[in-house]
Formats: C-alpha cells, sequence, structure tokens
C-alpha cells in the first residue's frame, strides 16, 4: 500500500524497523526542547500530513520504551487519525513519571500504525 505524504519534518521520514514491523517510530518535529513535568500533558507535532484511503485509520501508539523508562506515554491511546483528516498528526504526550521528562527534536515518540476498518449499523433489539 502507498500512502500519500507531506512531511515538513527535519528527519527522514518514518520507516519501518524490520520486515516484521507492525508499525514506524515518528519523531517529534519542533523547535526547542519541551520539558513535561510529572502530570503535564502536550500536543508534539511531527510534520507529518497524509492521505489514508478510504476504509483506513492511523493508530498512534506508545512506544514501549519511553513507558517503561520514563513513564511516558500517549495520552489518548491509540489515537486515531480518520482517512478525511489532513491535518497536521500531532501526539498527545503525558509524563506519568516521578521525573520531568525532556522532548527533543528527532526524539522517536509514537508508533503509528495503519488498520483496515469497517463502519456499521445498528441492528436495534428488545433482547
Amino acid at each position: 500500500m502507498k500512502i500519500n505524504v507531506t512531511y515538513s519534518g527535519k528527519h527522514e521520514l518514518p520507516q519501518f524497523e524490520t520486515a516484521q514491523s507492525a508499525g514506524m517510530d515518528i519523531r517529534a518535529n519542533i523547535d526547542a526542547p519541551i520539558t513535561l513535568q510529572p502530570g503535564d500533558f502536550t500536543l508534539i507535532p511531527t510534520g507529518i500530513k497524509m492521505a489514508l484511503p478510504e476504509g483506513y485509520e492511523a493508530q498512534v501508539r506508545p512506544r514501549s520504551g519511553l513507558a517503561y523508562k520514563h513513564g511516558v506515554t500517549v495520552l489518548n491511546s491509540p489515537g486515531t487519525i480518520d482517512a478525511d483528516y489532513r491535518g497536521d498528526v500531532g501526539v498527545i504526550l503525558i509524563n506519568h513519571g516521578k521525573q520531568a521528562f525532556v522532548v527533543e527534536d528527532g526524539m522517536r515518540i509514537a508508533q503509528l500504525v495503519i488498520a483496515q476498518y469497517t463502519q456499521f449499523d445498528w441492528n436495534e433489539v428488545t433482547n
């Protein structure tokens, strides 16, 4: 599958690390470091704008290393990017850790997974 992308980041486009990787690591695209104090959350831009095919979504998921080592994760996990969204992909990071955490430009902050979905209609029943 090919996905059209516009990228304004300073780093290379995300790519799969292995032949069996389900997701690509996406990076912070920021002008200056951002410090997240314990309990803080903020939207981190990635510089990625994409056009997903109809019937697909992108899921923004946490990176296990950030969560395990620092208590930093994606707040609305998984974040859903709909096929008709054309804006910049942002990642809402939250610091659940006990220490301040600094997000640096180019840091791998989340994973991006593309998934197929099916819309449905309700069939209301009495029980």
